[in-house]
């Protein structure tokens, strides 16, 4: 049920965004729900971000609209950094600087999650767009469940379409400094393992409600093409993702008094699996069901733990 007056915290992290800002400014204006604030976190940005942010405060005096410094350490330390920015009782709200939310982009979270229930989690797809919006086509559609085994082995809760209900927002502020100090590649992929290991729903919506504009700058960009998915799959056996999902195991076992007990075995199952020489390590992850979105991921994980591309050198 729509919760009548949704407190939400939009954390924005910007980096010389003045190109594309203004536009995705506007469309939080135009959201359904107007029960938010927005804090942006500048990671020293050298082009026009701050003035823009400025006037756009200046233009809306009756919303709260604060911009703070960052850490300077990259994307995914700045919305970390942002994480610690959330009141107790508010909603959270993940937001790129060069996006384009539709009017229901906050309404359809709010709409399906429990305003006071357990932490969850609301993602929608996106529509992929050219640089000038020009829409491209939908992001794709997961058709396996979202669970803690599928979050331990691949990011598929899109943090530009992310909200959070207040207890998953605190859980989150919680443990975002232990992600920080862990090196997380990435914010949103925290948030899955995180409200997915303590046991909270994660909702998937089919509905496309952000403009996922892409352009030379992008963190990570498109995923749909066959050249998108075939650069994807070759980082499973690249030395890149052994070390993220290291650093990730490291993060969530610094706060793994939130994760329900059950994955706190899995994660324990998962370590020791990592740390395996290659054929065992598979076996491992066969065995503890770990699993990717699509079979030929699945078995491309396989193929990299049995070769010893993801082998850490601690236990579990």
């Amino acid at each position: 049920m729509l919760a009548a007056h949704p407190r939400i915290a939009i954390l924005m992290a910007t980096f010389d965004g003045g190109r594309f800002l203004r536009a995705q400014l506007d469309s939080l204006v135009g959201q359904s729900v107007t029960g938010w604030r927005l804090v942006v976190s500048d990671d020293g940005s050298r082009d026009d971000t701050r003035a823009i942010v400025a006037a756009f405060a200046a233009a809306n005096p009756g919303r709260e609209i604060a911009l703070i410094e960052g850490p300077r350490q990259g994307a995914t330390r700045n919305f970390l950094h942002l994480a610690g920015q959330v009141r107790a009782g508010e909603w959270l709200a993940w937001c790129d600087q060069d996006d384009v939310w539709l009017p229901d982009r906050l309404a359809r979270g709010v709409a399906a999650l429990p305003a006071d229930g357990p932490p969850a989690l609301h993602v929608c797809r996106t529509i992929l767009c050219a640089e000038d919006l020009t829409p491209l086509g939908p992001a794709p559609l997961y058709a396996r469940p979202a669970s803690f085994r599928n979050a331990l082995v691949q990011a598929c809760t899109p943090g530009n379409t992310t909200l959070v209900n207040p207890a998953g927002a605190a859980l989150l502020a919680s443990a975002a400094q232990a992600a920080a100090q862990a090196g997380v590649v990435s914010h949103d992929w925290f948030t899955y393992q995180l409200i997915a290991g303590a046991g909270g729903a994660v909702i998937r919506d089919p509905a496309q409600t952000v403009l996922y504009r892409q352009h030379p700058r992008n963190v990570m960009g498109r995923n749909d093409t066959l050249r998108a998915r075939l650069a994807r799959a070759a980082l499973l056996g690249g030395g890149d993702y052994g070390l993220w999902l290291a650093a990730n195991t490291a993060a969530l076992r610094a706060v793994a008094d939130r994760l329900t007990a059950a994955n706190r075995q899995v994660l324990r199952d998962f370590g020791k699996a990592l740390a395996s020489p290659g054929p065992v390590a598979a076996a491992r992850l066969a065995r503890l069901g770990v699993y990717r979105q699509t079979r030929t991921g699945t078995a491309a994980l396989l193929a990299a733990a049995a070769a010893g591309r993801l082998r850490q050198r601690t236990s579990g």
